[in-house]
């Protein structure tokens, strides 16, 4: 029996993480988080104060490094303690204020969020619904714009949820920047995987998360602002109404060494090292990477004989969505990939898919390997007839015929 307290409400009995977690861990091959690399989980672990000139030193490099990756020259980097939905309601609360206009192109579950919380700030909130299988069209785009007139256009580079990629995203901000919108782009599954120009594309402001490209942790993210869209937030008329997500408060800790709320110093410290790596490594060399792995799993996949669900001209590599063979459900097949195979793979948003992600330390050959076997192995088991060795071989083949080397893979590849 439990000793009672004299407070009258008694601790409980809890397993230790020990108990919980698997013995045996699975390989993260879903949409995010991801697996991340030793020095990010080293970095993970350290504390120190918040406020104090080593943790300034970090912060300048971190902030140097995404300028990098966002490939801009802007000052206006920062990040904030939360998953990448936060960065991206950062970026809505302060740009727009009450009855102000904003365009969300809408191609699925995470681009219409940016219209939820645009409609939370009050703003007059217009969406222009992509089809499923398609990229948003420039001149649809283009008719929008000219008939709602926003201040703010935004956009995914890639859908996670239908594994949808927006291809033409250089062309639409190019457009939106013809009409003086501000654009604002979801790069939380694409930064560092596949390329985005922030400064050459005009694009205004770039957020992202730290757990699936970058292969850094959940619950610490990044943003970039132009400088047009960091002093249309100056000349604000009316306080943004998310004390912590303001940006204007957010530049005390991030650009002055000063004191907003209690950072996430564990978390800046694993995107330190994540960064580093990136840099490491260089972008070209990361974006042939993810390419060449991509393309490849694809290959194996319907070498096998199952059915990619996005057509090749607006398929995303960084989440490869692959139909759901008729009579199974994604909760059957992500279970059975999981306890068997100690592989984990995602379901989706609606959609009749299961998804692989192929982000940062998830595009290695070795977990390519794995995670094909492990589902032409799930699929034979749940009675679905494939050809598992023929989708095996196809993907060695693709893996062999395409170099690693950098500059001898480029987007264009089929």
């Amino acid at each position: 029996m439990t000793a009672s307290s004299p407070l009258g409400v008694t601790p409980p009995q809890v397993k230790s993480l020990d108990e919980i977690l698997p013995h045996e861990p699975l390989l993260m091959m879903g949409a995010g988080p991801v697996p991340i690399p030793e020095r990010v989980a080293k970095a993970n672990s350290v504390v120190i104060n918040h406020l104090g000139s080593v943790m300034a030193q970090v912060i300048d490099q971190v902030k140097s490094m995404a300028r990098y990756v966002f490939q801009t020259k802007s000052e206006w980097v920062l990040g904030v303690a939360g998953p990448a939905s936060a960065a991206m309601e950062m970026a809505v609360a302060n740009l727009l204020q009450k009855d102000e206009r904003i365009l969300c192109i809408n191609n699925g579950f995470f681009s219409h969020r940016m219209a939820e919380m645009a409609t939370r700030v009050g703003a007059d909130v217009h969406e222009l619904h992509v089809g499923t299988y398609e990229a948003a069209d420039p001149e649809r785009v283009r008719k929008a714009i000219e008939e709602t007139r926003p201040k703010v256009v935004t956009l995914v580079q890639g859908e996670t949820s239908n594994t949808v990629f927006n291809h033409t995203l250089e062309d639409i901000a190019k457009i939106a920047k013809s009409y003086g919108c501000l654009v604002v782009v979801d790069a939380v599954c694409t930064l560092s995987t596949m390329p985005l120009k922030m400064d050459e594309w005009q694009v205004d402001v770039v957020i992202t998360g730290g757990q699936k490209g970058l292969s850094s942790i959940p619950g610490a993210s990044l943003l970039a602002f132009s400088d047009e869209a960091w002093s249309a937030i100056k000349r604000r008329t009316q306080p943004t109404a998310q004390w912590c997500f303001d940006v204007q408060l957010a530049e005390n800790f991030w650009h002055k060494d000063g004191y907003h709320y209690t950072a996430p110093v564990s978390g800046i410290m694993a995107l330190h090292e994540a960064l580093k790596l990136v840099c490491e490594e260089t972008l070209e060399q990361r974006f042939t990477r993810h390419l060449r792995c991509s393309k490849a799993l694809q290959t194996g996949i319907e070498g096998m004989g199952l059915e990619l669900f996005i057509t090749s001209e607006a398929r995303l590599n960084s989440v490869v969505g692959i139909n759901i063979p008729q009579g199974l459900t994604a909760n059957q097949i992500c279970h059975h990939i999981s306890d068997v195979y100690r592989v984990e793979i995602a379901g989706s948003f609606g959609q009749p898919i299961v998804r692989i992600g192929q982000m940062g330390e998830q595009c290695r050959e070795h977990n390519l390997f794995r995670t094909l076997h492990a589902l032409g192995s799930t699929m034979r088991d749940l009675g679905v007839k494939v050809d598992q060795p023929n989708g095996m071989a196809e993907m060695e083949a693709y893996l062999q015929r395409m170099p690693r080397t950098l500059g001898q893979v480029t987007q264009s590849v089929a």
